[in-house]
């Protein structure tokens, strides 16, 4: 195989971790995944914060809000054993959105970020942080935000164990509480360098998904 046609074999990364068998982080694709089985597994994930009290969006969204939130991202996914375990859309500037943080040119973001209850505290939640800190990194955005609600004293803990501070606190428009938004330096990670910053798909092709 020569090296271009080598280039254009879809790009997967493999983390193997003692317990957890191997664990692929790829782009969601959508003529292999369905969106009614990542929706089904967000609504797992976020289970914990609905029993608080938080409705979230996750928390009870239908498969056509799951989607539309993912094409306006990159989305991506870990699979084990052909079973999604974990998933988080990574965003550009966002340009609609109520938070200014997430408007400006410099800042890249991070939504629909979950990981499946019985494979959360596995590693799976850093994976996904570490690859979100090297897309951003890698395509010249100063930051990486996000957003979790502010009663949520374990996820608040979670993301400032990897290295993001609390920048503001406000509340989106429908929702009970009020959101902690988070943000850290983007680090492109040596140890990533081979990582490919296109892993399978474009989001067109997401957004065309039925």
């Amino acid at each position: 195989m020569n090296q271009r046609a080598a280039l254009q074999q879809p790009q997967r990364i493999k983390y193997v971790r003692r317990g957890l068998g191997r664990i692929e982080l790829r782009r969601f694709d959508p003529t292999r995944d369905s969106f009614d089985a990542l929706t089904t597994m967000l609504h797992r994930a976020f289970e914990r914060l609905g029993t608080m009290g938080l409705n979230c969006t996750c928390v009870a969204q239908s498969a056509a809000v799951t989607r539309s939130r993912a094409s306006r991202g990159d989305c991506y996914v870990a699979v084990c054993d052909e079973r999604i375990v974990g998933t988080m859309t990574l965003y550009a500037p966002d340009r609609e959105s109520p938070c200014e943080l997430y408007r400006r040119d410099d800042i890249a973001s991070l939504r629909q970020f979950g990981v499946e209850p019985a494979w959360q505290a596995r590693g799976i939640g850093t994976l996904l942080l570490a690859f979100a800190d090297h897309w951003a990194a890698t395509r010249g955005y100063a930051e990486l935000a996000l957003d979790t609600p502010q009663p949520a004293a374990h996820l608040v803990t979670f993301y400032r164990g990897h290295g993001f501070r609390i920048v503001d606190f406000m509340r989106f428009d429908g929702k009970r509480y009020d959101s902690a938004i988070l943000s850290k330096p983007a680090v492109a990670a040596r140890t990533l360098a081979t990582w490919s910053e296109r892993l399978e798909l474009p989001r067109s092709q997401i957004a065309r998904a039925a």
